[in-house]
């Protein structure tokens, strides 16, 4: 057997010399382009492109031959791409905090791990600290496929000037953590109403003696039963590892597609990669056909709608602001037209960021 997997191993061995060397030919390559930038006068050092790393990894995923499936072949690229970013200055990250966070995973997911992530606590502070620049970018959740939108996200951009410049599509796994050793000794459930919600089934079923409250993050409520008695938590396996904790169940989220939708928040809009699409925020008066007149631009331009939710505009009784997400780049030339026709018609607009559709 040995000498059957010796030629093998050693041909791993090469391979993996020249894997060495292409990943640090790459990595010069980056900091040539870096040069380049800073010699033609651009004064920004943020080289992170959005619209470029969406289109190199969907063409990785095109080109990828297998074995290796084009997920995890994106996925591995990914992270060389953000250990090259890195060789200049690790991007700041900011995200709905503590440690532990799907939140943090999504950031993770969408910046790879050679970034810096900085939690915070809400989500208006993430807002808040991208505008100022204390963060490059910042990482909210947006909708969950079985408990809908976080209207809290969407009321943010009412007031805020940042952009959105990508979206992060997460699978949700919870798990029922605690120190106790068995269900019989939870009272107290802690997670986010979120999260409460997408498993409200199978606690009903399981532990339905124990109070439900609801805290600002599931990895907040990991971090509370730590180092409370009777108390349990529903987060992901993050935060059972960080906080020391037993899992007394997998996966008790109701829907097993259970996903949740994350927005990234920059200050700088985002060029076309070839495959994206754009949120706007319009409005308009309380009157018969208001709506329908604000969405007919778009059939007429061949525009496709994806999403749409509405929230009170706080502007008077009954008037909705309604989010909008739309197929295309705003720069794509019937989205173009679609968006002049709405501004003429919405007693408020915004266009809230054009950006690449999630490529992991």
């Amino acid at each position: 057997m040995s000498d059957a997997l010796a030629p093998i191993r050693d041909r791993i061995d090469a391979i993996d010399r020249q894997i060495l060397e292409l990943f640090n030919e790459r990595a010069k390559q980056a900091q040539l382009v870096a040069q380049v930038k800073l010699a033609a006068g651009e004064t920004d050092t943020m080289f992170y492109r959005p619209e470029r790393e969406a289109q190199v990894l969907r063409r990785i995923k095109e080109l990828n031959p297998g074995p290796l499936s084009g997920e995890e072949v994106a996925r591995l690229f990914r992270e060389l791409m953000s250990a090259c970013l890195a060789l200049e200055q690790p991007m700041r990250i900011a995200y709905l905090g503590p440690a532990g966070t799907f939140t943090q995973a999504a950031a993770l997911k969408q910046f790879g791990h050679s970034v810096l992530t900085l939690p915070i606590s809400t989500i208006d502070e993430i807002f808040r600290e991208v505008e100022a620049g204390g963060a490059d970018y910042g990482v909210v959740p947006v909708e969950n496929s079985t408990e809908g939108v976080v209207t809290h996200t969407l009321d943010q951009f009412v007031r805020s000037p940042l952009m959105i410049n990508g979206e992060v599509e997460l699978r949700i796994h919870h798990h029922l953590m605690s120190r106790a050793e068995g269900f019989a000794q939870v009272k107290r459930i802690y997670a986010h109403r979120q999260a409460l919600g997408q498993c409200r089934e199978w606690l009903d079923t399981h532990v339905p003696h124990a109070e439900r409250i609801d805290v600002s993050s599931n990895a907040e409520a990991a971090r509370m039963v730590a180092s409370e008695e009777g108390a349990a938590a529903v987060a992901g396996e993050t935060a059972a590892e960080l906080y020391g904790l037993r899992i007394l169940a997998h996966n008790i989220e109701d829907q097993p597609d259970n996903t949740t939708r994350f927005l990234v928040l920059g200050r700088k809009a985002v060029g076309p990669s070839g495959d994206d699409k754009t949120s706007l925020l319009v409005s308009a008066a309380n009157k018969p056909g208001a709506l329908f007149k604000l969405l007919e631009p778009l059939a007429r331009s061949g525009v496709s709608m994806t999403r749409i939710e509405s929230r009170p505009s706080h502007q008077g009784l009954w008037a909705y602001l309604f989010f909008l997400d739309i197929d295309g780049h705003h720069t794509d030339a019937g989205v173009q037209a679609a968006i002049e026709e709405l501004r003429g018609q919405a007693s408020l607009f915004k266009v809230l960021g054009s950006y690449p559709k999630s490529v992991l």
